[in-house]
């Protein structure tokens, strides 16, 4: 019997590993998605893994970029600072472009702004189904998280503030989703 994932990967081109008899089943898996994969998606990532541990959701998230600069990998100063602030050490992240294995492998892939849904699914037209916005995916609302980059500290808080309320919202719609 064919999974989502398999089949996903068959018609993407991947050769996809035979499902065994009585094998665990895996964690939902999230990609969150932003531009540089410095600041938001970093942070989307970060408190994510803190509720599902907190909770003991079986959901397993990654975080990436439509645009790395392989030049400005390391997280954003001030997402650093409220990271660090709420004990969560990112210093030795480095942004990672998404790829098309992690679409394969994603049951979920929620973006921070409708732009980056637009260039995700353009860009992989069989991701759709599966691809939102944070805010859409846990509330029905269009409202994008917007880039921090560059600006100031009271930027970042209101982004996080933002993923303080849509993450518990996400993570508890796909847990029970996964149920």
């Amino acid at each position: 019997m064919f999974d989502r994932r398999r089949a996903m990967a068959l018609i993407l081109g991947f050769a996809a590993a035979p499902r065994l008899a009585g094998a665990a089943t895996e964690p939902l898996k999230i990609a969150f998605v932003d531009t540089g994969n410095t600041g938001r998606s970093l942070m989307a990532e970060v408190l994510s893994r803190d509720l599902i541990k907190r909770q003991s959701l079986r959901i397993a998230v990654i975080s990436r970029g439509l645009d790395v600069d392989p030049f400005d990998e390391a997280p954003e100063a001030n997402a650093a600072i409220l990271m660090t602030r709420r004990g969560f050490d990112v210093a030795s992240h480095r942004a990672r472009a998404l790829q098309l294995s992690d679409l394969v492998h994603a049951d979920l892939l929620l973006t921070m702004t409708a732009k980056h849904l637009e260039k995700v699914v353009a860009d992989y037209p069989a991701a759709g189904p599966k691809a939102f916005t944070l805010a859409q995916y846990a509330s029905g609302t269009a409202t994008d998280i917007p880039d921090a980059w560059g600006k100031p500290m009271s930027d970042y808080r209101a982004v996080l503030a933002q993923l303080d309320l849509y993450l518990p919202l996400a993570l508890t719609k796909a847990g029970a989703a996964k149920r």
